[in-house]
């Protein structure tokens, strides 16, 4: 091939953009120290419109975890409470629970957690200049306590109308909960789960890969978003009465397609062929009643991507899952206004990375005929012309055509809902270095993940929301004009994350960036809770759909090795920290949107099954 050269228009241009970053860099370092996002460690400070800068400990600086061992000192995966937290007497005293029955103690809460609706950019589709200019729905965390009859062992599981949990948001919440309850609520048992609506406020997260994305940071929104959180949790605490839980499964037809079915292809046709879909339609219901049958709240798990509302809304939202969660609430809570009454529904995130709702797939939009292709590309007008359409005839009634969809197949599983949940209550967590698990693909051969690192079709974005109109899908080489930009503005990524992240051409190597901040994690943290037979395995990011499979397998497996049998292993996905998308070491190779976006490298996959199957075996022993 011949090497390309530059013309002086082209040599204006990079020398034009690297002053424009260059500038934009200092713009956001400057950003970084007077919102508040450097870490305090002697207390809290003021930040913009005197909202508390609160700040937990920096997320590079905890424990990584140890290699074959249950989890580092101090994040041992353990039944019941860890000692890994200070007790400081509570300051609201514990409600008396009455022990003497069969079931469990629950609790549910809601509150809202909507953030600022003007002013600030979105979170999700990362478009520059897609900011919010008003109200469609109000955003509510969700949360929903489960405790043993005794009290002894519990679990939180929070579902937020947020577009992903930050790390920098689980850490506050979690230190505001032992502040009020000591160590009764801690890391290893209190799960937060973002919907991942990508029409809720940005500007809550501490790695300059996403303060760039959220146009900075806002201690505002920060500040209303955790507030929400914990009195969710709150009202969760305070209104714990015995009760019983009944789980039901079932199919979801209509609601959703696969956006990158050419990488799905990629899997082995023998394990392709033990599914009926490129897609995971079973929706998994919790129905929560008292010991008096009275009502009190579900927790469904469904693959979707919450993006009916298109990249060109500018109005905040839930988006369809939200409008599932809102038809349930209602029709609950009678005579009472949304967002308010005591029954609490909530429709969770899953292995959702690979899947859309805009059923009628990619249509040129100039052209109308398709292009469900590998790079998602029109003859006419390249990939910004490929977008997935919706069922209805605008992305407020595809929201709720599809959000109505949800909810109708919830509503069925829920008044069918007869196999109780029983069993003991557990909960394991370790903290882990994402950036150097050491995988074992067999008992001689070894592969390791990476530093993090973004590839050229992340660029591209997805039929969903396209990206920069000089990128496409499915780029596996680079470009010499984008390659020596990068390399002028952020310095060459190394040969070592080069080799490690192949066939992924590396875009931007974000964990050799450390400057204003980190650009991206590199210790990450794994969870699973278990409520009797139900494993709630809390992920980190986006698993596709075959990815996700293959963990709930894994961790299924792992149980009944130790003698747990018959267990329901659900995947609830955009827990704790973001990490972007996981696909499958096949997927990985077609190298679409969610590949390029699959930060730890082609292994990274292999390396959670293996920490999730250490966690099983931690709670199963």
């Amino acid at each position: 091939m011949a090497k390309r050269t530059f013309s002086s228009f082209e040599i204006f241009l990079i020398f034009l953009l690297v002053i424009t970053t260059g500038i934009t860099v200092a713009l956001l370092s400057l950003l970084f120290i007077t919102s508040g996002t450097i870490e305090n460690h002697t207390g809290k400070t003021l930040g913009l419109r005197g909202f508390p800068s609160t700040q937990g400990p920096p997320a590079t600086q905890s424990p990584p975890a140890t290699q074959g061992s249950a989890a580092p000192q101090n994040s041992t995966p353990s039944r019941g409470p860890t000692t890994t937290q200070a007790s400081p007497t509570p300051s609201t005293p514990e409600p008396t629970l009455f022990q003497n029955f069969s079931g469990y103690h629950i609790g549910v809460g809601r509150a809202d957690c909507t953030g600022q609706v003007s002013d600030i950019n979105l979170m999700g589709y990362a478009k520059t200049g897609q900011y919010a200019r008003g109200i469609l729905t109000r955003l509510y965390s969700r949360a929903f306590i489960m405790a043993e009859p005794d009290g002894s062992n519990r679990i939180v599981f929070v579902s937020i109308d947020i577009g992903m949990v930050s790390q920098r948001l689980r850490l506050e919440v979690l230190s505001r909960l032992q502040n009020k309850y000591g160590s009764l609520y801690r890391r290893d048992n209190v799960i937060l789960s973002g919907t991942h609506t990508h029409s809720g406020p940005a500007g809550y997260f501490q790695y300059t890969t996403f303060v760039i994305a959220s146009e900075g940071f806002s201690n505002r929104t920060f500040e209303y978003m955790v507030t929400g959180i914990v009195e969710s949790i709150e009202i969760a605490h305070k209104n714990m009465k015995p009760g019983k839980i009944f789980i039901n499964k079932g199919t979801v037809d209509g609601a959703q397609i696969n956006r990158s079915p050419t990488s799905y292809l990629w899997n082995p046709q023998s394990e392709r062929a033990r599914y009926s879909s490129n897609t995971d339609k079973e929706m998994v219901l919790l129905k929560m009643v008292d010991l008096n049958g009275e009502e009190l709240g579900l927790i469904s798990w469904f693959a979707i991507h919450p993006v009916s509302m298109k990249n060109t809304n500018h109005l905040v939202n839930s988006d369809n899952v939200g409008y599932a969660s809102y038809l349930f609430e209602q029709e609950k809570n009678k005579g009472y206004l949304p967002g308010e009454g005591p029954y609490v529904a909530a429709f969770a995130s899953s292995n959702l990375g690979d899947v859309s709702p805009n059923v009628l797939g990619p249509q040129c939009t100039n052209t109308g005929e398709s292009c469900d292709n590998a790079n998602s590309s029109c003859p006419i007008g390249g990939p910004s012309m490929c977008v997935a359409m919706g069922p209805g005839q605008d992305m407020f009634e595809s929201t709720q055509i599809i959000g109505r969809i949800i909810y109708d197949k919830a509503k069925e599983l829920y008044e069918s809902a007869s196999q109780e949940v029983t069993g003991p209550l557990a909960s394991a967590h370790q903290w882990v270095n994402m950036t150097d698990v050491t995988v074992w693909l067999n008992s001689t051969h070894t592969v390791k993940t990476c530093k993090p690192a973004l590839g050229y079709s992340f660029a591209a974005g997805t039929i969903d929301g396209f990206g920069t109109v000089s990128f496409t899908q499915g780029m596996t080489e680079g470009d010499s004009f984008w390659d020596t930009l990068r390399d002028q503005v952020l310095g060459k990524p190394s040969e070592e994350i080069k080799e490690c992240h192949k066939p992924k051409p590396v875009l931007l190597q974000t964990g050799e960036l450390l400057n204003p901040h980190p650009w991206h994690p590199d210790i990450v943290d794994v969870q699973i809770v278990t409520l009797g037979f139900l494993a709630i395995t809390a992920i980190p990011g986006e698993f596709t759909t075959m990815s996700g499979r293959r963990l709930r397998q894994a961790v299924r497996e792992e149980f009944e090795a130790y003698g747990m049998l018959n267990m329901t292993v659900v995947i609830s996905g955009l827990c704790n920290v973001y990490t972007h998308y996981i696909t499958t070491y096949e997927e990985y190779q077609a190298q679409r949107y969610e590949a390029a976006s699959t930060i730890y490298g082609p292994h990274t996959l292999s390396a959670y099954i293996q920490l999730y199957r250490v966690l099983a075996k931690a709670i199963a022993t």
